[in-house]
């Protein structure tokens, strides 16, 4: 019912950047929130960044700083500006949106494929 679409990932070296999208589409009545997330090889998935529906937005201490997420509710796209990149940013950028569907009575949860970022000198 909702399809998560991100882009933007790539190589870099230590102290570059890289913007990240994500485009929500399908039957969607409200977006909540939506954030991004990412997973290290050999590791489990972790919190990066969040924006609220009022514009409000929380970022993981690791990523304060260097990171910057903003939202287009009119085009329901986030982005993540990723300035100062370091080696350890290197994993899977996973999009997460908290949408209520149309028709629907509650929120749910959707996730996109992900997109890869690899910060290597």
């Amino acid at each position: 019912q909702v399809q998560l679409v991100e882009s933007g990932g790539g190589s870099v070296q230590p102290g570059g950047s890289l913007r990240l999208s994500c485009a929500a589409s399908g039957r969607i009545f409200r977006i909540n929130s939506m954030a991004w997330y990412r997973q290290a090889p050999g590791k489990e998935r972790e919190f990066v960044a969040t924006s609220g529906s009022g514009g409000n937005t929380n970022y993981a201490d690791s990523v304060k700083g260097r990171f910057t997420i903003s939202r287009d509710n009119a085009k329901n796209t986030i982005y993540l500006q990723m300035n100062s990149l370091e080696p350890e940013d290197t994993a899977v950028y996973y999009c997460n949106a908290d949408v209520v569907t149309v028709a629907a009575f509650r929120s749910a949860q959707y996730w996109g494929k992900g997109t890869l970022v690899t910060v290597s000198s």
